[in-house]
Parts: structure tokens; C-alpha cells; sequence
């Protein structure tokens, strides 16, 4: 699993391999994401703080895994589910509430 970092600070996790990761995290629309996105009333990526990826920590791999974990039992009652994507991403800091127009995936 990688981390994203921002400025030294971990933010997100996957379970893509480093490559997969990378070109994810990397991508125009995910640095989109991150500064339309809000940890606490600021924006999550200030466009220039430092973006860097990392081996996930034990403690990333385990909050990576119970965020799952507590998805798919609201998964299970969606209707409109259709099964697990082979890349998950999930955010190690708090995220407000995302306002789905304003995000791009």
C-alpha cells in the first residue's frame, strides 16, 4: 500500500501498487480533488505544497482497512452497488462534507 502525503503530512492511502499510486495520486483531476476538498475549513492541497508517496505505515494499512470494512456494510444495502473496484483510495484526515459537483471522480 502507498501513502500520499502533503507537506509531510499523510493524507490519503491506497491499495494500488507504487506505479498505480503514483499516477493516481499525480493525476490533474486527483490534485483537483485535494484543493476543492476541506480538512476543518482548509482547503486540503494549497496547489503547492510538496505531494509525496511513501510505503503505508501499519497504522495507514489498518484505518485503510476498517474505512472498508465500515463502506461495505453500507455497500451491501445500495441497490445500485456494483461490486469493489481493484483501486480504493481512502483519506487519513478528516474530510467536510464534499460537495459532489465540485468533485471531479
Amino acid at each position: 500500500m502507498v501513502t500520499l502525503e502533503i507537506d509531510g503530512q499523510a493524507v490519503a492511502v491506497t491499495n494500488a501498487d507504487e506505479g498505480q499510486a503514483r499516477e493516481l495520486f499525480f493525476s490533474e483531476s486527483f490534485k483537483d480533488d485535494l484543493k476543492s476538498f476541506k480538512s476543518e475549513g482548509r482547503s486540503l492541497w494549497d496547489g503547492s505544497a510538496a505531494l509525496t508517496t511513501r510505503p503505508a505505515s501499519e497504522h495507514e494499512i489498518d484505518a485503510f482497512y476498517e474505512a472498508l470494512d465500515e463502506e461495505d456494510e453500507v455497500e451491501e444495502d445500495d441497490e445500485d452497488y456494483d461490486g469493489d473496484l481493484d483501486i480504493d483510495v481512502v483519506f487519513l484526515v478528516s474530510i467536510d462534507e464534499i460537495d459532489d459537483a465540485a468533485a471531479s471522480g
